[in-house]
């Protein structure tokens, strides 16, 4: 499946836990995202499609004007929607910003479908492509259909194509990117290992004083902690989602308390 089609998938899967969240005559709290509703899921992803469609329509060279939210296309009248001022909105969710949603991803389903993924787009990343931004956008709706159909009670899975990339990301973009914001403290050698066990799938992190280092566990070697479970149950952990319970893991379980103080959720 093309990338921009994985995309479409995965919009296409929280539209519809957020329309069943709208259904339920109010919005529910999402558990995962302490603090915010599936009212402001809606909002954040929203307004995140549409500032990056600026960037990359307008090739801004940093992120759209907070102080201007006319690219993210609201309308005039806002009464009854959510505020992120004043997350959590509990209310019900407007018919207004299902639409408003779902038009902002569409336009850019569009325009991805227009770029090629080595085009030249800014993003917070060493990768300065859209092909960053198609990758990303993709993780991003997946995690946060997980979070809406969480706060129903019922999250599926995260489709396996999109967990193992989103793995793979995780050390190559978010975790450099974390420790950086963050600040972390430097590595003193300390090495995970994460292995898939509903497909292919090895990955061994190394952190090394402000590096971190991905290769393949294939060939063994010794680590503070092995994590092994299904690509999805793995993105989730390491977007910390679910706990470590349902993983099987080895070695020393403390370490995964230092995990995270390397490689800090945001």
């Amino acid at each position: 499946m093309e990338p921009a089609a994985r995309f479409r998938r995965e919009v296409r899967a929280f539209q519809d836990a957020a329309r069943q969240a709208a259904q339920t005559g109010a919005a529910p709290p999402v558990p995962s995202c302490p603090g915010w509703s599936v009212a402001d899921l809606l909002i954040h992803l929203g307004s995140v499609h549409r500032g990056v469609f600026r960037i990359i329509e307008d090739r801004l060279d940093g992120p759209p004007d907070g102080s201007d939210l006319s690219f993210a296309g609201l309308p005039p009248d806002l009464t009854g929607w959510p505020d992120p001022r004043h997350a959590p909105n509990l209310g019900p969710i407007p018919d207004g910003v299902l639409g408003w949603f779902q038009e902002g991803a569409a336009r850019l389903a569009a325009l991805f479908d227009e770029r090629d993924a080595g085009d030249p787009a800014w993003t917070w990343s060493k990768e300065q492509s859209v092909g960053f931004w198609v990758r990303m956008q993709t993780i991003e709706a997946a995690v946060h259909r997980w979070d809406a159909e969480n706060a129903l009670g019922v999250p599926r899975p995260i489709h396996e194509d999109v967990a193992a990339d989103a793995v793979t990301q995780t050390f190559e973009v978010m975790v450099p990117a974390r420790r950086e914001w963050t600040q972390a403290p430097a590595g003193a050698g300390e090495r995970f290992r994460f292995l898939r066990t509903d497909g292919e799938g090895d990955w061994a992190v190394h952190f090394d004083g402000p590096d971190v280092r991905l290769s393949s566990g294939a060939g063994g070697g010794d680590f503070d902690v092995e994590l092994a479970g299904s690509a999805s149950d793995l993105m989730l952990f390491l977007w910390n989602r679910i706990p470590a319970d349902g993983l099987d893991v080895r070695g020393d379980k403390s370490g995964l308390d230092r995990y995270f103080v390397l490689a800090p959720p945001v």
